[in-house]
């Protein structure tokens, strides 16, 4: 079955991004690569058993079993040592990237507390998107009961923009809630 926000992007935001930057061809209309969620788990130093928690709360979230990041380098002050498991991560594409997606902007980012919209300033100049997020508890995914730590999360979305002001306006016609500037 093809995810909603899918058929959305096909019937809806390809014609409108066509007209508004004049693309001749719908292959030149950016879409989305890659969603890649980054969870930093530094406690787990002290208890791996804060990484098998971390790693089960992604998983539920995602869908996708995340893959742990270890560190590269061993920094005397941070008592870290060179292979020790730092953080998870999952990156998602194809249908799962765009139900993930549809979650995201539908269900979680509302549940943020005082929540006023995303900032639109998060782009890294070559048509990508991150942001942050404070707790994992927003998703309806996560059970509140049987989370050890509340943990943040980075959610950068990949597009095939070259701009800005392109995924600017893909995310937007995607129903990604930015702030009014």
């Amino acid at each position: 079955m093809v995810p909603r926000l899918k058929t959305k992007y096909e019937k809806e935001v390809v014609p409108l991004m066509m007209q508004k930057f004049g693309y001749k061809n719908r292959m030149q209309v950016p879409k989305f690569v890659k969603i890649v969620i980054n969870m930093g788990v530094g406690d787990s130093l002290l208890n791996i058993k804060l990484m098998d928690a971390a790693v089960a709360d992604l998983a539920s979230i995602t869908g996708q079993r995340p893959s742990i990041r270890r560190a590269k380098k061993s920094i005397a002050n941070f008592k870290l040592r060179a292979g020790a498991p730092i953080g998870c991560s999952v990156t998602l594409r194809g249908a799962r990237m765009y139900e993930l997606y549809d979650r995201l902007v539908n269900v979680a980012v509302p549940r943020i507390r005082d929540f006023r919209g995303l900032s639109p300033k998060s782009f890294d100049g070559r048509g990508n998107y991150t942001l942050g997020i404070t707790e994992q508890i927003i998703f309806p995914e996560i059970n509140y009961d049987k989370v050890e730590k509340i943990r943040g999360m980075d959610v950068t979305i990949v597009t095939s923009a070259g701009t800005n002001e392109e995924a600017f306006e893909l995310l937007k016609l995607m129903d990604m809630p930015f702030r009014q500037t």
